[in-house]
Formats: structure tokens, C-alpha cells, sequence
């Protein structure tokens, strides 16, 4: 084979590879911004839905989908009337900023109160092969209420379940967004991802788990990213032989 053909083929198998790889990267959430809604912002299940998200009847969850900028200025309207966090819109200098690092839309589920959990079925999967589960979250309190909170999430895919840390809020404070990445093993090829409030305390001090940013995606294998750097080196080998042979005869 000519070393034109050598470097075609080198381009030709390493793109190959990196589409192999871009595909194993595919994230299999829908909607993971909450940025698709029925009614804009409100109460999950009430009177507002995320698209591809499901929640427990209103009765046993407390979950609130805020707009960017929303959460505390106008905040979002549920069975027990409105409802924000605190933040500089209505009198806490926390640091909350106006979306999060995703931006737009995102969730905000009180864990120590009609405590439901947020779920999508996932389908595309491989029994045995490892997904990452990747999100952005935080945790904060709602207005109008004073006193030490924790937040977290515990996150599950089928039968495993993982958890965050649990961070601890200060009154009428603010945590600052955090990204978490767990690794799960599935079972079968679809199923139920969920996503449960953690922290406290019960009573009169309302804390509120944020979060937004959501995808899943297959781990590479090893050998992928071996074949990969093998195809990149190939082509590069080629490249430069190319080059040499050109500045030889030039």
C-alpha cells in the first residue's frame, strides 16, 4: 500500500474510533436542564410537569421546578401558595446566583417534607456495562424561615443507589453549586433513574436540594480509548512521512 493509502487508512480508522467513543459519550437523559416544562415554573405533579420526569402524587412530594433568576424573586406557586429560597432578591447576601452552572430552569425538592423522589426511565442501556451519572447541585433553605440545614441527594439507578455528601447550610444561606459524578452498573436495558432529597432538620427550618444539569453516559472501555490513541499515533506517523517526503523532493 502506498503511503497516501497508509494515511487514508489512519484517518479512516481513527475517525471510526472517535465515533465509537462520541457514541459511548451520548448522554441517554432527556430534558436533564429542565428546560422542557408543561406550565412553567410551579409544583411537579400540581400544576406544572417537567417533560420526561415523573414525581409521586403532590401529597408525597415537595418538588418545585424554579426559573433562572426566579427562585428568589418570584419563586413558584404549589399547593400551599408561593414558594422561594433565599437569596439577594429578597434579602439574603448568600451568593445565589441567577441560574446554574447549566442555566435555565432547575429543581429545588424539600427533604424533610412530603419527601418524593424525582424519576426518568432510561432506556438504551447494556446489562453489565458501567454509566456515569453526572448533575449539579446545591443546597439552600426556603424564605421566610431561619435556622441551620443540610442537603443532599441520594441517586439511584434501578436497584443501586448512591449518595452525595450532605453539605450544611448556614441560615438563610447558600452552598454554591457542586457537580457530582457516580458510576452505576446496570442490569438490564432499561432502567429507572431517581433522584431522592436528603438532609433536615424536620420541622420549621425548611431546607431545599437543588439540582439541574443531569446526563448519563456510558464509561469507555479501555481497550476504546487503546485503539484510539493506536489510530491518532498511526495517522500522526503518517502525517509526519508524508511531510519528510515532501521537504525530500522539494
Amino acid at each position: 500500500m502506498s503511503k497516501t493509502g497508509s494515511i487514508v487508512m489512519s484517518m479512516l480508522s481513527a475517525s471510526l474510533l472517535f465515533a465509537g467513543a462520541a457514541s459511548a459519550n451520548t448522554n441517554l437523559v432527556t430534558n436533564g436542564g429542565f428546560e422542557a416544562t408543561t406550565s412553567g415554573p410551579g409544583q411537579l405533579g400540581y400544576n406544572t410537569d417537567a417533560t420526561d420526569w415523573s414525581v409521586p402524587a403532590p401529597s408525597s412530594s415537595y418538588v418545585f421546578l424554579f426559573a433562572s433568576g426566579g427562585a428568589d424573586t418570584t419563586g413558584s406557586n404549589g399547593q400551599y401558595g408561593n414558594l422561594q429560597i433565599w437569596g439577594p432578591g429578597n434579602g439574603s447576601a448568600n451568593g445565589l446566583p441567577a441560574s446554574s452552572p447549566n442555566g435555565g430552569n432547575y429543581i429545588g425538592s424539600d427533604p424533610s417534607f412530603q419527601n418524593g423522589a424525582i424519576s426518568q426511565t432510561i432506556g438504551g442501556l447494556t446489562a453489565g456495562k458501567s454509566y456515569d451519572v453526572s448533575f449539579d447541585w446545591a443546597g439552600a433553605q426556603q424564605a421566610g424561615f431561619t435556622g441551620e440545614t443540610t442537603e443532599g441527594w441520594q441517586v439511584s439507578l434501578g436497584s443501586e443507589t448512591h449518595s452525595t455528601a450532605i453539605l450544611t447550610t448556614p441560615s438563610m444561606g447558600f452552598t454554591g453549586w457542586q457537580t457530582a459524578n457516580l458510576t452505576f452498573t446496570a442490569t438490564s436495558g432499561s432502567e429507572v433513574l431517581s433522584f431522592l432529597a436528603q438532609g433536615g432538620p424536620n420541622g420549621s427550618v425548611p431546607p431545599f436540594a437543588l439540582l439541574d444539569g443531569v446526563s448519563l453516559t456510558a464509561v469507555p472501555e479501555p481497550a476504546t480509548w487503546a485503539f484510539m490513541l493506536v489510530g491518532f499515533g498511526g495517522m500522526g506517523a503518517a502525517i509526519r512521512s508524508r511531510r519528510r517526503q515532501a521537504a525530500a523532493t522539494a
